[in-house]
């Protein structure tokens, strides 16, 4: 390893990889949906093996899936995007690297909040950015604001989520065009990652392409379309980055994944994804209010499939609990030291991307234990 920087471990694949090893695991710890895609889905793969569909696509991704992304967001946010600002990328992962790579370079600055999604300032560090760790808790709402931004000096580019990962709150219209507009003042590229799209309980997701052209929005498959393995997202970039996004994803991934691609092109069926998306907010409201009689809860998570519960009640290491909560009782949950800095030793992250009865064991065993 020839770098210095401080690229951390993801340690929730470290407890996957600990909690796969035992027997009777209750899952809490993982983001990856238990749910099944449309039908057509598996439909369209079995054709594109059987047809051989073996061949690299343009590296931008197949034009007639960016033509259903297209058409996905004019039909769902009233918002026309022309399939050429459309990219298709390896994941949501593939979508982040192609972003920082065209906005930044070396020793410049984004701004992230804390907690957030690990990944991004791994990312950062990869490329020799710096992570500007911005701390947002309970009296920010768990969201960047200008008033926070405004502290900090010579930020190139700003990168949140919502819902969020790992809190699960939603950026109301009015915050997100705030926030836009702040950025657009300054100078500074908005990037949204809209992954959990879709997945929102009583309030309405916001696309950041309701109100800017140049802003970069990333979504993809993995969460509300339940296609995770496929490993394919989508990037949304001004008309002037697009041939920059061009010539990395050329040079970085040669192209999407091309069974994965044709596969996706039946992910868009919305009477199954609503009737999953209902599954997901029964799992929500359940393990909601089960949580909050163990634990304290700053936020209602509004969507995504999380809770970011308080644990200074039992103990002041996220860590060493969530190895107790495996090792004792094997429940499986992911240390809010994960996610940053702000005050994550004190909190854990509940995924509910598993069925009622499962979620029910996971809070009875925590309960018993607990009452010891």
């Amino acid at each position: 390893m020839g770098r210095t920087d401080p690229i951390k471990p993801f340690i929730v694949m470290d407890v996957v990889k600990k909690a796969s090893k035992l027997k009777d695991v209750i899952h809490f710890e993982i983001g990856e949906p238990d749910l099944q895609p449309p039908d057509k889905v598996w439909e369209l793969a079995e054709k594109a093996v059987k047809d051989k569909l073996n061949h690299y696509t343009e590296s931008f991704g197949l034009l007639e899936l960016r033509e259903k992304i297209s058409e996905y967001y004019l039909k769902k946010y009233n918002v026309s995007i022309s399939p050429e600002r459309i990219g298709i990328t390896v994941g949501t992962s593939g979508g982040f690297l192609i972003a920082y790579s065209i906005l930044l370079n070396k020793g410049d600055k984004i701004a992230l909040q804390d907690p957030s999604y690990p990944c991004y300032k791994n990312f950062a560090h990869l490329l020799d950015i710096e992570p500007v760790l911005i701390p947002s808790g309970k009296e920010s709402s768990y969201m960047l604001n200008t008033d926070l931004l405004s502290k900090h000096k010579d930020i190139k580019a700003v990168h949140i989520s919502s819902p969020s990962n790992p809190i699960g709150n939603v950026y109301n219209k009015d915050h997100l065009k705030d926030l836009i507009n702040y950025c657009e003042n300054k100078g500074i590229t908005l990037i949204s990652d809209e992954i959990y799209h879709g997945l929102t309980y009583g309030v309405k997701d916001t696309t950041a392409l309701e109100f800017s052209d140049n802003v970069i929005v990333i979504n993809g498959f993995s969460k509300f379309f339940c296609m995770p393995g496929f490993r394919l997202g989508w990037i949304i970039l001004p008309e002037k980055l697009v041939r920059k996004a061009e010539i990395v994803m050329q040079n970085i991934f040669i192209s999407p994944p091309t069974i994965s691609q044709y596969s996706a092109l039946g992910a868009f069926d919305p009477n199954h994804l609503e009737k999953n998306r209902k599954i997901f907010e029964e799992r929500r409201n359940y393990l909601y209010r089960e949580l909050k009689k163990i634990f304290k809860i700053d936020v209602e998570p509004q969507g995504a499939f999380y809770i970011w519960a308080n644990i200074e009640d039992f103990s002041d290491n996220s860590y060493k609990f969530a190895e107790t909560l495996l090792n004792k009782i094997k429940v499986a949950v992911t240390p809010g030291i994960d996610f940053g800095n702000h005050h994550t030793e004190k909190y854990i992250r509940f995924a509910y991307t598993k069925d009622i009865d499962h979620l029910k064991e996971g809070v009875r065993r925590i309960k018993e234990f607990l009452k010891k």
